[in-house]
């Protein structure tokens, strides 16, 4: 565009959106949300001249109009249930009261961590996380079949069936890929709780994809640069 603009400058510029984001990260929320996506992602920041990996947490409900709100993005080192702790117990005093189906994907202790802030919160593991987990064992060859087979699971009417169809398929395939279903029956108690509910409601809870579409927006501007100076200059550009 010639023209010529500082550092200074476009640090001054650039410091009013800190205030912005502010304001947007401690804003009201709505009482009540039926639906809660979580999910993390990665981009790099200089941390004492060294680029690390820093986790984003990222927060997606939809409210009772059915309109999506992103409550929330917070920077942390890495991905923990401790941290998420704190982030819930943040959108409970932003007034947060009721929740009714939060999906996650398999970080260890999380779901415990959100029972404790909002116990009648139905969480519901992420099943194409688990499909991925369970395909990283599958030949290309396989795949179709086998994933053909992983959807008698999950399309199951019930938990009873889905675990009948668990074992039918476990026995077809052990031979091959046994450790394909460990993670399956170690998670089933938090794989099935989807059962319960509804073909529609079924839809929405059983797999974080809505956050992850949003992911794919807040990547194509991380990406755009090889390492971010500070997580304040990360988080302005994903608020932007």
């Amino acid at each position: 565009y010639k023209v010529e603009l500082s550092i200074e400058t476009i640090s001054k510029l650039t410091s009013s959106v800190s205030e912005e984001v502010k304001k947007w990260q401690e804003r009201p929320l709505e009482k009540f949300y039926p639906f809660i996506y979580v999910d993390c992602l990665y981009a790099p920041v200089k941390r004492d001249l060294i680029s690390e990996k820093v986790a984003i947490y990222v927060m997606l409900g939809i409210n009772k109009d059915g309109k999506k709100d992103v409550l929330g993005i917070w920077i942390n080192e890495n991905e923990s249930a401790t941290f998420w702790t704190e982030v819930f117990e943040e959108i409970k005093a932003r007034g947060v009261e009721e929740i009714l189906f939060i999906s996650l994907d398999g970080l260890s202790g999380l779901s415990e961590a959100i029972e404790q802030i909002y116990p009648k919160a139905k969480t519901q593991r992420c099943i194409v996380h688990m499909i991925r987990n369970s395909v990283k064992f599958v030949s290309y060859k396989d795949l179709r079949a086998f994933c053909n087979d992983l959807k008698l699971i999950y399309n199951s009417k019930d938990e009873k069936e889905g675990y009948e169809e668990l074992q039918k398929v476990k026995e077809k395939w052990k031979a091959k890929y046994l450790s394909a279903f460990k993670t399956w029956e170690d998670n089933w108690d938090a794989i099935c709780p989807f059962f319960q509910f509804s073909e529609p409601i079924r839809k929405i809870m059983y797999t974080t994809n809505t956050v992850e579409s949003l992911h794919m927006q807040l990547r194509k501007v991380s990406k755009t640069k090889t390492v971010f100076p500070t997580d304040d200059s990360l988080l302005k550009i994903l608020y932007l």
